[in-house]
Parts: structure tokens; C-alpha cells; sequence
């Protein structure tokens, strides 16, 4: 695309400079640009290859030894051992590879589904794309709360503002326009663009697509700034951080049990080199085996695979440490609308003319009747009903729509009530707008909570307000009854009140709709002062089934569900009790919440269930004082204001469908269905990932830990027990073969292990508290000691009782592979019994195990791998003996964790 100065243009010069016009591109040519110019996107660094992939799987030290352990095997003869050491490795990095590939692409398909969308005219018509298919040329619609998706030359501009401050630094938001600017003018000053990165803050603009991608302005930035940072979890941290001590014991306990064999006598050898060479690779595989080096490939790969099955449930982690976090979250505040309720809205009540008219109808079907006293109403006989129709559909920028026979809402929920509410009366929304075209407006906001339209007829001009009831009754001065104006009279301010107060008892959201007419637009200063009142109208949006009893869920999983709404208090406090948020705590609104000091506030802010009336600001003093109390908060938002919330937040929460742009870059989460179930959904998935590293840990190291005391034990107090000094219970590609069974498929389906039945009926987990509890650590030694007994053992009776060493090492190497596949089953659960928890409900693990013995069974009775691996093909009642030594695991398991349950109790009580 030329770069031409778009901003020093008029609107027709650039639409022709563009080949455009003000309706849009047509579909067809937008295809034919995308591929001309290419997607709208910072092209990012290329991701890693596979065979860089690959290749760093042998960049760990100790790999490094082994490969080299591998070349003087070679170099001294030793070939088939040294040919089946690399078979072993090239095996554990093609397992190593699959795992890091698998979490690359998981990630990369994660961040496409994180791909904003913007509203755009293509063939004349309101469409909603992916940001990244807008091409030079496009329409693009721009709203209050909106992510400007590339570099634009604005076409229409109403009270559009728009903070540039990620641009320019500019730290107010800028007033934009239409006029052409001088060629000379600064980025900063050139108002009639919109620039890719800023966002919207208030209003509304439409403007034509002058550059995308690399193209723009922070294109050119981000070609400057091309660096790709890989922010670890803390989790991922401090498993390192463990990785390397481990790696470093593992290292000096080798050394000097591996020292000790060689000055016993352990290694044998034709030369001093020989001797040398077998106990440097022997060592060596003991370093190996006693390092989960495996360890940060599978936390990477659970996190994507977890953050992948929480897309499935309809929650986008946009942030890898908040899955972390969401296992320890003791507090969610969410919203009420559409998050806990189904975002339906329906007007159930209408008060107009001093009186109170029913309206049947459910959901966005344009179908119901008015009522009065179970008297039918004609909105088109009745004046005061007509006109307050006329307002709810004129004040609006909702409109109804039918696709495929099913009647939605593009735009707001309440307007789209009010759109609805028109079109039961017989009010056409098309046009009435070619009546009353809008020539103005001051949109809404939370601070103001209303908003006016200004529009212009053949009568005169007309300025519509709608916005929370008691608001718009202040602005009022008169009433429009019977078709005329009369003056609003106390009397007639208090019937108003006492109707609202009555809707919002039946928690019903009440708004009210004003007028005001005037000759010229020289009027409009005060259009929001002296205004006439139209009516109220009292609306429903529904509770989800599904959100009561994920409430439900949380009281069981130790986690408080808060609600925080702009509602009335009454009608927030009715939704409260229904779904079960509000039982014997507090409610509270934002002026009760302004009048207490921070002191005060902290004392009951863990009595507070419900919020109501409050401004996005409000959000941030609950987060401070939850926080103080040790709380970990999730917190819900949707538009702009809430983005300080969500980001101070240790789980900000953007809804997919409702949230502007600004929120959803701000979040950790998204909610791709704004629903309060997904979020406990989530926090589901949080805990159960979080689980199944701890089993994967845990397994490993009560496995290793075995490993390296059957070596020690035998290697230091061999001739204690009746031993030849020097005698040594494995060989070093026996011991690669038990870390490859082990740290392999076994341990990788602990990492997907289905969660635990009473996963949501435990407290949250202490945010930071070490996997290591005293309860853990205990297993962890019960499982490594127990196995080290069982094999000893093995290995001095087969050694004493005369079948020669090979027997006994064979032996006690099976013995060591099979105790640890039942080993596997037992940490399964730190807490329940392998039999509660099910044998077969992990196919993956059943599977591993399967894989293991056939691969397992060919170096025992296949004679070519027999010499290598020092096998020999073992009867059935050598299996048998094998299999029931290796099952002792079980009850010991099993005993260990009765006691640790017992203690626990007790320690609690």
C-alpha cells in the first residue's frame, strides 16, 4: 500500500486514493486485498522448528555425558552397549520432542483463537470479522469500549475520543474529528486519525482502513521491537530452580557411589582406561535416571493441554500463570447480567400515564400484548404509551434481528428489551428512524448511567433520554400525561418512586424515558435539564439454571461467590437469593460503600455478598480489601472502566461476548459465553492441572529416589549383608531402561490423570504453598524406601542363593520396572486409596503400562538383547516372584496414606 498522508486528505480523496466507498468494500475485493496485502497482524518471529525442537532435547549436561560416555564405548569396543545406550536416548528425545511439539502448536492454536473481531461494512451490511482479515479499503465501525483494529481515516466522528496514550504517551484521551489536517502535523495531533493499538473511551466514529498490519503506525514500532519473551510460570520457575539442585545432587551422589564401586572393585576392565570408562558410564546413567529432566517439557505441555480443555468449557486463558492461580481462588465477584442471568432481557412492566401495564412475551420474539388489570391496551389509541415506545426505540442502538427463524439482538441486551418492547407495540424501528434521524448524542456512561439521542423530524427537534429510574426523574420537570405536558408535581414524583421501588421488589431493572422537544439545535446546551417524563419500564433478565448450581459448587469448594452489579439494590438482592448468593451475608450499594472508611469497610468486606449500584471504581476497593484479608479474588468485568479492576485482579475475567476489546486485553481469562459456570468450569481445570504435576513429581521422585538407594545401599553395605564388595545390583543400561519406563509414557499419563471426584468439595489450595507438604514428602520416602527394600532384597537373595550375578541383576531390574508401574496407580491420589480412586479410569496409564511390557519382553527372551541388558528368559515362577515383590508397593502405599489421613485429622482438630 502507497503510504500516502492520509490525515492531510479530504474523506473523497482518500476513499478514491482507496478505491473505496462510504458502504464498504464488497465481499469479493476484501478477499482479493487479504491476499494482496496479507492479514492485519505484527508479524511476529518465526516459532521454533522441529528440528531446533529436536536438537535442544540433547542440549541438557547430562545427555551431553551420556553422548559421550556413547563415543568411548565405541572408541574401547564396547559396541552393542554403546549402541543400545544411544538407542535409549534418541528414544527419550523423540519422546521429548513429541511432548515440546505438541505445546508449541497448542500454544500457537491458542493465541489464534485469542484473535479480536471488529465490526465492519462489507456489501452495505454490518458484519463482525477477525481483526486480522480487515484490508485497506474496509468501513470500520468504532464504539465506546473498542480496540481500533488498524490505522483509519475517520469518516464520522460522534463525541468520538480515543486514548492514545500506548502511541504517544499522551495521557488524556483525544477529542477526534473529520476535517483535514495540515500536512505537517504530528501523530499527535493528527485527530482525524484512529491508530492501530489505542483505544476508544467515549463515543462513537466509522472510519475507512488506511494501513494494517506491519504497515502501521505500531507496525513500524514492532519492527524495531521484534523480541519474542517466553514468561515462565512460577510454577515452571521453581520446578527449574528444583530441576538444577536435583541435577547437582544427582551429580555429586553418582560421583561418589560410582567412586566407591571403582575403588571396591565394582567395575572391571582389561586396562585402566576400561575400568575408567565403566564407571564414568555408569555414573552417568545414575545422574541420569536420578533427574526428572523430562520435568519442564510436561508442565509446558499439561499447562497447553489444560488451557486447551478450559477452550473446550468455553474459558480462554489468554496468561499461562493464571491456571495456576485458579486453584488457589477463594473469592469470585462476577456480574450479574448475562454472567449469573441469561442476558435475555424482557420487559415485564410498564409505567406510563400514572398507571401500571403489563407485557407478556418472553425472550427477543417481537410477540406479546399489553395489559391493564387484565384489560387489553392499543399502544397505537394510547398517547402516553405510544410516546415512551417511541423514546425506548429511538434512544437506542440496539436492533432486532431473525436469523433462520430465530429472533437475536445486535447490540445491548437492555436496549434490545426496548427494541422488542416497540415491536410488540407496532412501532417499525427502520422507520421510525427515517422519521426521527439522529443528528446527536451524548452517550452512556457508568458515571452518568443514562444517555440522550437528539433527532430531528418534520415537528422540530427531539431529544430522548433513557438511564436509571431515580436519574431521570431528577431531570424531569414535567409528565407527559394524556397526550399533554402537565407539570410534574410531587404527588406525581412520589407515584413514580413507589412504581419503581415496586419493580425492582419483583426484581425487575427499572429505567425510565424522558423528552424533550425543541425548535432549533441552538437549545441543546441544557437538553438533559427540565425534561418531560415518559415512563418507567421494568425488565427481567432471567437467572441461568446452570449458574445456581455452580454457586452451589463453589460453597462446596471453599470458594465465596460475591455479586457485583450497577442493578438496584432490591433487585440485585432478589437475583441474590434466588440463585443462592445471598443467605446470611450483606448487601450493600455504592453510596452505603462511599460512606464507610477503609477501617470500617475492611472489618465487614467478608460479610458482603452482594454489590449493588456500584461504578467500576468501586471494583478496585473490593479487591484492596479482599487482597488485605489473605483472599486470592477472580474478578469479572466487561467494559472499559473495568480494566484497572481485571488487572489488579489475580484473575481478571473479560466476557467474550459482551466485553469491549480493551477488557479482553486486559484479562487473564475470557469467558467465550459470559457465563458464571464456565468460570467455576475453569477454576475445575485449575485444580485438577495443578494435581497432576504434584502426581507427576511426586512419582518421579519417590521412583528415582528408589533408584539411587538400591545403588547405594548395595554398592556401600554390600558386604554387611553378605555381599562380594564391589558388587553391583545394575547395569548402566539397566539403569537408563528403568528412567526411560519410568520418566516415559507412565509418568506423561499422570499429567492428564482425570481429576479426583472430590477435587471441588477441597478448600482452594494457599496461593505459593510449596507441592512439598510434610503429607507429600512422607509418600514420597515411603514409595523411594519401600522400593529400595523390595529390590535389595531381591538382588542378595537370587545373588546368595547361588544363581550368579547376572540372574540377580536381571532379576532386580524387572522387579524395579514392575514396582514402579504399581507404583504409578498409587500416586494417583495422595489422599483416597487406589481402589477408591479406580484402576481403570486412567486409559492412559493402563495404556503406558501395556507399551512398557511389550517393549519389556523382547529384552528379556530375545537373545541378541539379552547380552546387552543382561537378561535371561525368566520362567513363570520367576515372574511370580518377581510380580509379588513388586506388588508389596501397594499396601504400603496404601498404609502411608491411612496414616497421613489420620494425622492430618487430628492436626486439624
Amino acid at each position: 500500500m502507497v503510504q500516502l498522508n492520509w490525515h492531510s486528505l479530504g474523506i473523497e480523496a482518500v476513499l478514491a486514493s482507496l478505491k473505496s466507498i462510504p458502504e464498504g468494500l464488497s465481499s469479493g475485493e476484501a478477499a482479493r486485498r487479504l491476499a494482496q496485502f496479507g492479514p492485519n497482524e505484527l508479524i511476529r518471529e518465526k516459532g521454533i522448528s522441529p528440528l531446533r525442537i529436536f536438537l535442544s532435547q540433547f542440549t541438557n549436561v547430562l545427555i551431553i555425558i551420556l553422548l559421550a560416555a556413547v563415543v568411548i564405548s565405541f572408541a574401547i569396543g564396547e559396541r552393542v552397549d554403546a549402541l543400545m545406550i544411544l538407542l535409549i536416548v534418541l528414544f527419550a528425545g523423540i519422546l521429548g520432542f513429541v511432548q515440546e511439539y505438541r505445546a508449541e502448536k497448542a500454544m500457537e492454536a491458542l493465541k489464534r483463537m485469542a484473535a479480536l473481531t471488529s465490526s465492519v461494512l462489507r456489501d452495505g451490511v454490518e458484519k463482525e470479522i477477525p481483526s486480522r482479515d480487515l484490508v485497506p479499503g474496509d468501513v470500520v465501525l468504532l464504539k465506546t469500549g473498542d480496540r481500533v483494529p488498524a490505522d483509519c481515516r475517520l469518516m464520522d466522528s460522534r463525541n468520538l475520543r480515543i486514548d492514545e496514550a500506548p502511541l504517544t504517551g499522551e495521557s488524556a484521551p483525544v477529542e477526534k474529528f473529520t476535517n483535514v489536517c495540515p500536512l505537517d502535523a504530528s501523530i499527535g495531533d493528527r485527530r482525524n486519525m484512529a491508530y492501530s493499538g489505542t483505544s476508544v473511551v467515549y463515543g462513537r466514529g466509522m472510519g475507512v482502513v488506511a494501513l494494517t498490519g506491519m504497515d502501521s503506525e505500531f507496525g513500524k514500532i514492532a519492527a524495531m521491537l521484534q523480541e519474542k519473551e517466553d514468561k515462565k510460570t512460577p510454577l515452571q520457575v521453581n520446578l527449574d530452580r528444583m530441576g538444577k539442585i536435583l541435577g547437582i545432587g544427582a551429580i555429586a551422589v553418582a560421583a561418589l557411589v560410582g567412586t566407591i564401586g571403582f575403588l571396591s572393585g565394582a567395575f572391571t576392565g582389561a586396562t585402566l582406561m576400561d575400568k575408567l570408562s565403566a564407571v564414568f558410564i555408569w555414573s552417568v546413567s545414575l545422574a541420569v535416571a536420578t533427574v526428572p529432566e523430562a520435568l519442564p517439557a510436561v508442565v509446558t505441555i499439561s499447562l497447553a493441554l489444560g488451557v486447551r480443555r478450559m477452550v473446550k468449557r468455553n474459558a480462554l486463558i489468554r496468561k499461562l500463570p493464571a491456571v495456576e492461580t485458579l486453584g488457589s481462588t477463594t473469592v469470585i465477584c462476577s456480574d450479574k447480567t448475562g454472567t449469573l442471568t441469561q442476558d435475555e432481557m424482557t420487559v415485564r412492566q410498564v409505567y406510563c400515564g400514572n398507571r401500571n401495564i403489563q407485557v407478556t412475551g418472553a425472550g427477543y420474539e417481537p410477540n406479546g400484548e399489553f395489559r391493564q388489570e387484565n384489560s387489553p391496551v392499543d399502544p397505537a389509541a394510547d398517547s402516553s404509551l405510544r410516546m415512551l415506545l417511541l423514546a425506548g426505540a429511538l434512544c437506542n442502538d440496539s436492533r432486532l434481528i431473525n436469523e433462520n427463524g430465530l429472533w437475536d439482538i445486535k447490540g445491548d441486551p437492555t436496549e434490545g428489551a426496548l427494541v422488542v418492547l416497540a415491536a410488540k407495540g407496532g412501532i417499525s424501528i427502520e422507520k421510525t428512524n427515517g422519521e426521527f434521524p439522529r443528528i446527536d448524542e451524548i452517550p452512556f456512561s457508568s458515571e452518568r448511567k443514562k444517555m440522550t439521542t437528539v433527532h430531528s423530524s418534520a415537528q422540530g427537534s427531539y431529544a430522548f433520554s433513557k438511564g436509571a429510574a431515580e436519574i431521570i426523574l431528577e431531570s424531569c420537570s414535567r409528565v407527559y400525561l394524556n397526550g399533554k405536558e402537565q407539570p410534574f408535581g410531587q404527588a406525581d414524583r412520589e407515584k413514580a418512586l413507589d412504581a419503581s421501588r415496586l419493580m425492582a421488589g419483583s426484581a425487575l431493572r427499572v429505567l425510565g424515558l424522558a423528552y424533550k422537544s425543541f425548535k432549533d439545535k441552538t437549545e441543546t446546551p441544557g437538553l438533559e435539564q427540565d425534561m418531560v417524563l415518559l415512563g418507567l419500564v421494568g425488565m427481567i433478565d432471567p437467572p441461568r439454571p446452570e449458574a445456581k448450581e455452580a454457586i452451589e459448587q463453589c460453597k462446596q469448594a471453599g470458594i465465596k461467590t460475591i455479586m457485583i452489579t450497577g442493578d438496584h439494590k432490591v433487585t440485585a438482592m432478589a437475583i441474590a437469593r434466588e440463585l443462592g448468593v445471598l443467605d446470611q451475608g450483606m448487601a450493600v450499594s455504592g453510596l452505603e460503600l462511599d460512606a464507610l472508611s477503609d477501617k470500617e469497610y475492611e472489618q465487614v468486606v467478608e460479610q458482603i455478598q452482594v454489590y449493588a449500584r456500584v461504578s467500576p471504581a468501586h471494583k478496585m476497593r473490593v479487591i484492596q480489601a479482599l487482597s488485605k484479608k489473605g483472599h486470592v479474588v477472580a474478578m469479572t468485568g466487561d467494559g472499559v472502566n473495568d480494566a484497572p479492576a481485571l488487572k489488579k485482579a489475580d484473575i481478571g475475567i473479560a466476557m467474550g461476548i459482551t466485553g469491549t476489546d480493551v477488557t479482553k486485553e486486559t484479562a487473564d481469562m475470557i469467558l467465550t459465553d459470559d457465563n458464571f459456570a464456565s468460570i467455576v468450569a475453569a477454576v475445575e481445570e485449575g485444580r485438577g492441572l495443578f494435581d497432576n504435576i504434584k502426581k507427576y513429581l511426586t512419582y518421579l521422585l519417590s521412583s528415582n529416589i528408589g533408584e539411587i538407594l538400591v545403588m547405594a545401599s548395595v554398592i556401600l553395605l554390600g558386604p554387611l549383608m553378605g555381599l562380594p564388595a564391589g558388587t553391583l545390583p545394575l547395569i548402566a543400561i539397566q539403569i537408563l531402561f528403568v528412567n526411560l519406563a519410568t520418566d516415559g509414557l507412565p509418568a506423561l499419563a499422570l499429567s492428564v490423570d482425570p481429576a479426583e471426584k472430590d477435587l471441588m468439595k477441597r478448600p482452594p489450595r494457599k496461593k505459593g504453598k510449596s507441592i512439598f507438604t510434610p503429607g507429600i514428602v512422607s509418600l514420597i520416602l515411603v514409595g523411594g524406601i519401600w522400593s529400595a527394600i523390595v529390590n535389595v532384597a531381591i538382588f542378595r537373595w537370587a545373588f546368595l542363593s547361588g544363581r550368579g550375578l547376572v540372574e540377580a541383576q536381571a532379576l532386580t531390574f524387572l522387579t524395579l520396572v514392575i514396582i514402579q508401574f504399581f507404583k504409578a496407580y498409587n500416586f494417583r491420589s495422595s489422599r483416597h486409596s487406589i481402589f477408591k480412586v479406580g484402576v481403570f479410569t486412567n486409559k492412559w496409564l493402563n495404556l503406558s503400562i501395556l507399551a512398557n511390557i511389550v517393549i519389556l519382553l523382547p529384552i528379556v527372551y530375545l537373545p541378541f538383547l539379552q547380552k546387552p541388558f543382561a537378561t535371561y528368559s525368566l520362567s513363570w515362577q520367576d515372574w511370580v516372584i518377581v510380580v509379588l515383590a513388586s506388588v508389596t508397593i501397594v499396601p504400603a502405599m496404601e498404609l502411608a496414606k491411612m496414616i497421613i489421613r489420620r494425622s492430618t485429622r487430628d492436626n486439624a482438630s
